[in-house]
């Protein structure tokens, strides 16, 4: 049973009531270019005490994981009323209490192919911020393709050996566990045998190097398994296989939507680093509130403003829609939509700013830097060309050249 009450109009007074009393007001005073994101984990360094105690406030009512089931740790809450909380944190100023890839990812590929004693097991650890999981799915001979993953996974009765590399691998060195597309039957057709398997980053043989951007820091890594012993159950007999065995490919392709939406999402104003969550138009005026004056300079913002809006609009309606069975194929034109959209927003400041904008630690501070990762955006998750690719086939169902 949920916390809160099913009407939306109390549901509003009891959500509102609570990021009030149980979010500190240093985090909502705090501007927003100054907020961390708070991982979790077991290796995750808190900005302040305010910021643990509202991760763990959040988590006791299931808030971390609004549309979880309450028995899994989250609140149970509609999509209406996911809508209420989201609009209530914004108009108080509230950071998000939890943010990961066991959230955005995982957890949504657990609900739909894990057991229930699996589901039990993990999700709760992940909603309590207990617990930070990584994604092994790239290899340095498998990016577009993932499929043609080759990290194998060798049957010893009770337990595999892994061996093998994962590339691009976000966090991986701050991570607990990883969840990660192994390959358990060689002789298989290659989207055949795939397992998708959850293993222990303090396993031995698990070793990580960090990959160094032009962009300066950055959260890849390269990810090693070397003869890494993963036992086939835990000591509560959960299997460490998500899905059927040798049927990964199904759970990648369901949890890949999930990743495009997070990706996409960046396009809908959700956009944080210098921009703090403002728009652009007010980010600009910080800038020097003359600026907009400029017909030009004014035109491309308010165009990007517009478009702006139409994708968090669009955002809202597929969520809408995945109520009724998911996205699917349409996730990617939100990955390839979204990662355009923050590309542009990123030139149009870069034009602004001009030369004073490359400089790497000047006036406009960490500029350069974001402007150089949105590029990123449009290889992670899949490429803009493969997007495409799968618009014009599966969506449009355009003929093959």
């Amino acid at each position: 049973m949920s916390f809160f009450s099913d009407d939306l109009d109390q549901f509003r007074v009891e959500v509102a009531g609570f990021i009030a009393e149980k979010c500190p007001q240093k985090l909502k005073d705090m501007p927003a270019s100054d907020r961390t994101i708070c991982w979790g984990g077991k290796r995750f360094n808190f900005s302040c005490d305010e910021q643990r105690i509202w991760m763990e406030e959040a988590a006791k009512v299931g808030l971390t994981a609004p549309r979880w089931p309450v028995e899994y740790g989250g609140a149970g809450l509609s999509r209406a009323q996911e809508k209420v909380f989201r609009e209530e944190m914004a108009k108080s100023d509230a950071p998000s209490p939890l943010e990961s890839f066991g959230l955005w990812m995982l957890g949504p590929a657990l609900l739909a192919f894990g057991t229930h004693e699996q589901k039990l097991k993990y999700l709760p650890d992940i909603t309590n911020g207990r617990i930070r999981w990584c994604q092994g799915y790239s290899e340095p001979g498998a990016g577009s393709d993932l499929a043609n993953v080759q990290t194998k996974a060798d049957d010893k009765g009770d337990h595999w050996i892994v061996n093998g590399q994962k590339i691009w691998t976000s966090y991986a060195d701050k991570a607990d566990w990883i969840f990660a597309l192994i390959r358990t039957d060689r002789d298989a057709p290659k989207h055949k045998g795939i397992s998708f398997m959850l293993i222990d980053m303090e396993a031995d043989g698990v070793s990580t190097k960090p990959i160094k951007l032009i962009s300066g820091s950055s959260p890849f890594c390269e990810t090693f398994f070397d003869d890494v012993t993963v036992p086939k159950t835990d000591d509560e007999g959960n299997s460490r296989i998500v899905g059927e065995l040798n049927r990964g490919w199904d759970v990648a392709k369901h949890l890949l939507t999930h990743e495009r939406e997070m990706i996409g999402g960046g396009g809908s104003g959700a956009a944080g680093g210098i921009l703090g969550g403002r728009s652009l138009g007010a980010f600009i005026d910080t800038l020097d509130d003359t600026l907009m004056e400029d017909p030009v300079i004014r035109a491309e913002t308010m165009e990007l403003e517009i478009d702006t809006l139409a994708m968090g609009m669009t955002m809202e309606r597929y969520k809408d829609m995945a109520k009724q069975g998911g996205v699917g194929h349409a996730s990617a034109m939100l990955k390839y939509s979204g990662t355009e959209l923050n590309k542009r927003r990123y030139e149009i400041l870069m034009s602004i700013t001009g030369s004073e904008g490359v400089e790497w630690d000047g006036e406009h501070g960490t500029l350069a830097p974001e402007w150089l990762r949105t590029k990123a955006n449009s290889i992670e998750g899949g490429t803009s060309e493969v997007m495409l690719d799968i618009l014009s086939k599966r969506v449009l169902e355009l003929p093959s050249a």
